[in-house]
């Protein structure tokens, strides 16, 4: 279903089933799959795949130009996974040729309204970005992370699996899976303890890496904390997923509690 109002250039791939409300725009390499909906009032443009099941609400702005003055109409992309809520005022832009020319989105996400997904970012499964909360370029968030509202996170960031952001936190520094990072310059509070119940951990293994979480931090020294940390961890996954993602870019700085 298509209203009438709505302009879809003749070359895009459109599913049968998918329903297109008033005053939308749908360029000529946009392909919507089954059972994608734009609501109303929404520009889809540029080399923009939309999976199956996403709702686009009213004045979302997906596939335009990446806000880069480095961008120079090379070849991109912006992959959008399945079943994702994007709400209103919400804006997705794809890559760049110096972050891989690609913008990835997974699937069960929701962007609230105002978010805005920068060129060259990569973003996991079940993550929920609260209010106006923009993620700089070249951005990495984990599966079912969740970022609060008004929070920003700066460029070339990465945020791990499971953890969790605090409303109106200035994300600048790499958060580890499972933390629970805030403040006006972000620190760690602890570990995401809720989420990981959630998910059903083991209790043995949540202490686990409580207890490691206190000897990869004992020191401003991270990388000779983790050369000192027990062998006792090494069959707990939660701890050698946090271990991996501190060592997978040993440059990056990583969030760290504030004592």
């Amino acid at each position: 279903m298509i209203h009438k109002s709505s302009v879809i250039d003749s070359k895009a791939k459109i599913s049968n089933d998918v329903k297109i409300g008033p005053f939308c725009y749908v360029g000529p390499n946009v392909t919507l799959n089954e059972g994608v909906e734009l609501v109303s009032n929404v520009h889809i443009e540029g080399n923009t795949n939309i999976g199956r099941g996403t709702r686009i609400f009213p004045f979302a702005s997906i596939g335009t130009q990446p806000q880069d003055l480095k961008f120079k109409n090379e070849k991109n992309s912006l992959d959008i996974g399945e079943n994702n809520l994007i709400r209103e005022y919400v804006t997705i832009n794809p890559g760049t040729e110096g972050g891989g020319s690609k913008t990835k989105v997974g699937n069960n996400c929701l962007f609230m309204i105002s978010s805005h997904v920068a060129h060259d970012c990569k973003i996991g499964n079940n993550v929920i970005i609260a209010n106006n909360v923009p993620l700089g370029g070249h951005v990495t968030i984990e599966d079912s992370v969740v970022i609060g509202g008004n929070s920003a996170v700066q460029q070339f960031t990465r945020i791990g699996r499971l953890a969790m952001i605090g409303g109106m936190t200035g994300v600048l520094n790499d958060v580890i899976p499972f933390g629970l990072s805030i403040g006006n310059r972000n620190y760690l509070q602890g570990l995401n303890l809720i989420g990981l119940r959630r998910k059903k951990y083991e209790n043995q293994k949540i202490m686990g890496l409580s207890k490691a979480y206190k000897e990869i931090f004992e020191s401003k020294n991270l990388h000779e904390n983790l050369n000192k940390i027990n062998g006792e961890h090494k069959g707990n996954e939660l701890v050698n997923e946090v271990i991996t993602f501190i060592e997978k870019d040993k440059k990056r700085p990583i969030c760290s509690p504030q004592s």
